[in-house]
């Protein structure tokens, strides 16, 4: 039965980019639908020759069309994606009807499967980057909801459209519920799919989560609390309630939920770094130079399980080195480092060997701590209003000066870190600055600093923004460049080029690009910072002697011959940094001034090859500085090179 052919049809394919330099290509292939796999075959002659490729069913995660690219030819008007554990396959039907057969059989039999996506990308991978969102890894979670998934995932449960809350349950205020234990598990439930609020009056349920139910008169809506507090009505098919002997749902308790519950237990703790790499964790470490200087993070190399890295000054090597150890579990679920040596949790694990070594290198002496209590990404300063309260927002201390004026530490709301711009009277062009600056808050990307708001009733002006507590890249390389490996220096230009290639996407021009324009996170995480705000600089800081307001050694020729700024004269800025970055924070030609050096550029000199880079990624650093705007690489170029480089490296 699980052979026997459902669908068979000759469709096109696109190649699957498995490298990130691979080209582009299609081709037809004879596509086999079963109840067991996915199958495509090469096909000759009204022959099926031998297999290309096949995807087991179980495997696929979603299966949904996707959006046109431009210019796209006839042949390829009707493409559907398949999401499946380890890759991403696009194929192409002849006409609508065809691509609504294929959807609808393989809707059909995915519907069982476990680990279906709720989130897809409704436009292509490709050049190293999803066109709806520019995530640049083909596993980066979807950018927009699947409306299928819910319809899929429920298919045993109802799927009548849901009627509306009852007013009167809406109305009823009632008193908060103070559960014993046994009456607390009597009324828990469990959520059979995910499900998206439709109100105000609803909340979120996440597939095998539970919850507590609060009302239940109303045969189609529940009122339920989740474990973190928050209330409100959710359609009652879409949970099963507990009884005392019930236990959790167990079909996903997967690595991911272990590792989830596991790092819930631990965020709290100023041990642990979440989201940096093992690069980031030894530069740290070596940072702090302390014998014993640990932290904690997820393993880079084994999913599901953390790590414990830790700084060591041995006799022999007077730069120390540090080492990295899994934490290990036991059959029993209990935690370990050493065998001998077993704890029912991390917490006391690492507790236990910060007052013995225990089999590791040296006793847990210095936690290296990254937490930083910033603005949370769901939080909004001022409810999305550009205004804020200046009352709100407590300065602590100078961080430093810039072409602005002052630049503070500070506390919104006594809780959040916050950096405060102080704008002094006639620093920028105000109104200019106010019309566009609510457009600049909306520039969203984990690669850019993040501009909260500002207050500016009164002077000096608060240009209010994400702290960033290592400082600016300049500052940076040259207080710790010696300790960076060409490995992390290339990892700070990808950062740099990923947030540029989003700021190209959005067609926005930074017009300042350079180091001392990009700040290092506590994790050491480089941001770009102050994109776009050189227009409204009064000040006489970037005037050259041609009377316009650009920063000369980091200007393309267009820039200082006709100012004439785009996404590609920040390329060639791009290029400069990126010199910047392999010197360790050298000024950029620095025998010349301003004049030499337009004199000297528009001649064809350019900048030498540092000693720290390689020739193949000096060659990216010199394409960034071609005489002509298009014949420069884009950054999204740059950023699929970089990729490249990467992969490399690592192998």
């Amino acid at each position: 039965m699980e052979n026997t052919t459902i669908l068979e049809e000759l469709l096109l394919k696109k190649s699957q980019q498995k490298k990130k330099i691979s080209p582009v290509n299609y081709k037809k292939r004879l596509f086999v639908l079963t109840k067991a796999s996915l199958s495509y075959y090469e096909y000759d002659k009204e022959k099926r020759g031998r297999k290309k490729g096949s995807i087991e069913i179980e495997k696929i995660r979603c299966v949904e069309t996707v959006n046109l690219e431009e210019l796209t030819p006839v042949a390829r008007q009707y493409p559907f994606q398949i999401v499946y554990k380890g890759g991403l396959l696009y194929v192409y039907a002849d006409n609508e009807e065809r691509r609504k057969q294929w959807l609808a059989a393989l809707h059909k039999e995915i519907k069982d499967n476990n680990d279906l996506l709720s989130k897809y990308h409704r436009r292509f991978f490709t050049n190293g980057r999803f066109l709806c969102c520019n995530q640049t890894c083909k596993a980066a979670p979807g950018c927009t909801v699947w409306e299928k998934y819910v319809t899929l995932c429920c298919t045993t449960l109802s799927v009548k459209p849901l009627p509306p809350v009852p007013q009167t349950l809406l109305r009823r205020r009632s008193l908060p519920q103070v559960l014993s234990p046994s009456k607390s598990d009597l009324n828990m439930a469990v959520a059979q799919c995910n499900y998206e609020p439709l109100g105000d009056s609803a909340i979120r349920l996440v597939k095998c989560n539970k919850y507590h139910v609060l009302q239940e008169e109303d045969f189609a809506w529940w009122k339920v609390r989740d474990l973190e507090g928050n209330e409100g009505f959710v359609p009652s098919t879409y949970l099963r309630k507990l009884s005392l002997n019930d236990d959790e749902p167990r079909e996903n308790s997967s690595v991911n939920e272990h590792t989830a519950s596991e790092e819930q237990s631990i965020a709290q703790h100023d041990w642990y770094a979440d989201g940096i790499s093992r690069a980031q964790a030894e530069q740290l470490l070596r940072q702090k130079g302390k014998e014993g200087a640990f932290l904690v993070r997820k393993s880079s190399s084994q999913a599901g399980t953390f790590t414990v890295s830790v700084f060591s000054k041995f006799q022999e090597s007077k730069k120390g080195t540090v080492k990295h150890y899994h934490v290990h579990k036991t059959p029993q679920n209990k935690y370990y480092l050493a065998e001998n040596y077993c704890f029912e949790s991390i917490p006391i694990l690492i507790h236990y060997h910060q007052h013995n070594s225990a089999g590791i290198v040296t006793r847990l002496r210095h936690a290296v701590s990254m937490q930083v209590n910033k603005v949370p990404d769901t939080a909004s300063l001022g409810n999305g209003v550009w205004e804020l309260k200046r009352e709100e927002i407590v300065l602590l201390r100078e961080l430093g000066s810039g072409q602005f004026g002052e630049v503070h530490l500070g506390k919104w709301k006594g809780q959040y870190d916050v950096a405060i711009k102080m704008v002094k009277e006639g620093a920028m062009s105000e109104d200019e600055f106010t019309e566009e600056a609510q457009t600049m808050m909306k520039l969203n990307h984990p690669k850019l600093v993040r501009l909260y708001g500002v207050c500016s009733k009164l002077y000096p002006i608060y240009i209010v923004m994400e702290y960033m507590s290592n400082g600016s890249l300049l500052s940076y390389l040259h207080s710790h460049g010696k300790e960076l490996q060409p490995l992390q220096l290339l990892e700070i230009c990808y950062d740099v080029c990923d947030a540029m290639a989003f700021l190209e996407s959005c067609q926005f021009i930074h017009r300042d690009l350079a180091a001392r324009n990009c700040l290092v996170d506590s994790n050491l995480t480089v941001k770009v910072s102050d994109f776009g705000m050189t227009r409204y600089v009064l000040d006489d800081l970037y005037v050259s002697s041609l009377g316009t307001k650009f920063p000369v050694k980091w200007s393309a020729p267009e820039v200082f011959n006709y100012t004439k700024f785009s996404s590609k004269s920040d390329v060639w800025a791009f290029g400069i940094l990126m010199w910047e970055v392999f010197t360790l924070g050298k000024q950029p030609y620095e025998l010349y001034d301003n004049m030499q050096v337009i004199e000297k550029v528009s001649q064809g000199y350019r900048l030498y090859r540092p000693q720290l880079v390689s020739d193949i990624t000096y060659q990216i650093m010199y394409n960034c500085w071609h005489e002509l705007p298009e014949k420069r690489p884009a950054f999204f170029q740059l950023l699929s090179f970089f990729e490249a480089l990467r992969e490399d490296s690592r192998a």
